[in-house]
């Protein structure tokens, strides 16, 4: 059996491990694709991608590829939802994301949420994997995978039914919920488990005069009928019920109460049958194999949207992490704090879901975590990160935040079409007030061998006004400085500037970096 090698094989195509690889590839690790189908579903799934997510899609080249939601819609995807008793019948209440949440007023991401189907989307991140040099290979299974001491062993069978073997220095389970990977190494799964089968029928039909008011997810309360229709913008809508149905008859019948209309063609393109389960992976890693996406934690689609969008930043924090020790920059350990943080965010976002969902009958005994908080300010508390202690909540708004480290770093306009984003996501900064920290830089470049970038706000290109909002989102007073992981996530502040910054910037660097080189 010929054997073949790569930096890290991702076993699943789905948007987490395509995302996985695409994030890997621009950071120019080698990496492999597999999944065992030839494309995308043709039942869609996934459809609201929050601004986060957004962001980093937009770090990677494809911010102008994928259609954004317009703005207004709210923090979590610009997507709108309305009670209705059809759609061509009685509206009733806007259903926000958030019971009790509120319109808002602040701008925190250069990003607006994005409605696209991900049977529409894969393909995207894929011809974008490629051309960053992915390998992807569709139609290719994983028969069976072992691992030592120094890498994984995988047999793979490609499309034309031949067996190989694929050496790799480490896996990415992004092989879904039922994760036969996650089923092989033992992880159990804890959270409320199963919740119910859902049914969904995907059909076709001329509805888009129902969009006008800019709703597009539309929960269906007749008497004796329930159900929930959403739109993937492209003349396909799906239909969740709770029927046992199959005769496409039926299900037209279906449709049209829901529809509430008698007079349109209806196409019956496919149908779904899931369950819908609530669960996180009890360990994210075994070794040299990584969990992603669902096969981490599954949560259900019907409040926040969280599952992919979990999942896509699951593989974009992991990313970072194996091209730095890949790379010869950081120590192995560094992969340890994948789980720490990003375990944590399933949780919550877990907890998060029945909240919401509790809150609509009136009881909720966790409380409700707003929408600007569980989209831009979810805390990290690892290795990674200085200052972000345990006396911490899990989450807050980014302006509450005010660039305490472990969070994401804030979103503000350098000018017309450029964000502090945008110096963020490809290495480390610095982003400092004043040049007292150029040396201090150069230092810690020599002694560690990674790269910084020195952003000083003092130079004369930041107005006044640029600086004032700097030093308030990101809490740096005179000559401080704050230090910006390569995933746009702050690791250490120094509020003030230090009696001896190269001193204070190495110390720090050293630690939340796992500088090889010490």
């Amino acid at each position: 059996m010929r054997t073949e090698s790569t930096s890290v094989l991702v076993v699943g195509g789905g948007l987490v491990g395509t995302s996985a690889v695409l994030f890997l590839a621009w950071r120019g690790v080698p990496a492999v694709l597999v999944e065992r189908h030839p494309g995308s579903s043709p039942h869609p799934r996934a459809i609201g991608y929050t601004p986060r997510t957004m962001e980093l899609y937009r770090a990677v080249g494809l911010g102008d590829r994928i259609p954004s939601s317009p703005p207004g819609g709210g923090v979590g995807h610009g997507v709108r939802r309305v009670r209705v008793e059809s759609l061509a019948g009685a509206w009733f209440e806007e259903q926000p994301w958030t019971p009790g949440g509120r319109a808002e007023e602040i701008e925190y991401s250069p990003c607006t949420g994005a409605g696209i189907a991900q049977d529409r989307l894969e393909p995207i991140l894929r011809d974008q994997a490629r051309a960053f040099a992915a390998d992807v290979r569709m139609s290719t299974e994983l028969l069976e995978f072992g691992q030592d001491e120094d890498g994984v062993r995988a047999v793979l069978r490609g499309p034309d039914g031949s067996e190989y073997a694929m050496r790799a220095d480490y896996l990415i389970a992004a092989d879904g919920c039922a994760s036969g990977i996650r089923e092989t190494l033992g992880i159990g799964c804890s959270g409320r488990g199963f919740l119910q089968t859902s049914r969904s029928v995907l059909f076709r039909a001329e509805l888009d005069e129902y969009l006008r008011e800019g709703f597009c997810q539309f929960v269906i309360d007749q008497p004796d009928f329930g159900g929930f229709v959403t739109t993937y913008g492209d003349g396909r809508w799906l239909l969740f019920h709770g029927q046992r149905e199959t005769d496409p008859a039926v299900l037209e019948s279906l449709v049209r109460r829901a529809i509430g209309r008698a007079d349109l063609a209806i196409e019956i393109v496919t149908t779904g049958v899931f369950d819908v389960r609530a669960e996180v992976a009890r360990r994210y890693r075994e070794g040299r194999v990584f969990l992603a996406g669902d096969a981490a934690h599954t949560l259900p689609p019907n409040r926040g949207g969280y599952s992919a969008n979990t999942g896509i930043e699951d593989a974009h924090n992991l990313a970072y992490k194996l091209a730095a020790v890949l790379g010869g920059q950081a120590r192995a350990e560094l992969l340890d704090t994948y789980e720490a943080e990003r375990r944590p965010v399933a949780e919550l976002c877990h907890d998060q879901i029945f909240a919401r969902m509790d809150a609509e009958s009136g009881a909720s005994p966790t409380p409700i975590i707003e929408d600007a908080a569980m989209a831009f300010g979810c805390l990290y508390r690892s290795a990674a990160v200085r200052g972000a202690g345990e006396e911490l909540p899990a989450a807050r708004r980014p302006e509450d935040w005010a660039g305490q480290p472990g969070t994401r770093a804030p979103h503000l306009w350098l000018g017309p079409r450029e964000s502090t984003l945008d110096l963020f996501q490809a290495g480390w900064v610095l982003l400092a007030d004043g040049e007292i920290w150029a040396e201090a830089v150069r230092s810690a470049e020599e002694r560690l061998g990674v790269p910084v970038e020195l952003v000083s706000f003092a130079e004369p290109e930041f107005t006044e006004q640029l600086r004032e909002e700097i030093r308030c989102w990101y809490g740096i007073e005179d000559g401080g400085a704050s230090l910006v992981r390569p995933d746009g996530y702050l690791a250490w502040r120094a509020v003030r500037a230090p009696d001896d910054p190269a001193a204070a910037l190495l110390e720090a660097f050293a630690s939340v970096s796992f500088a090889e080189r010490v």
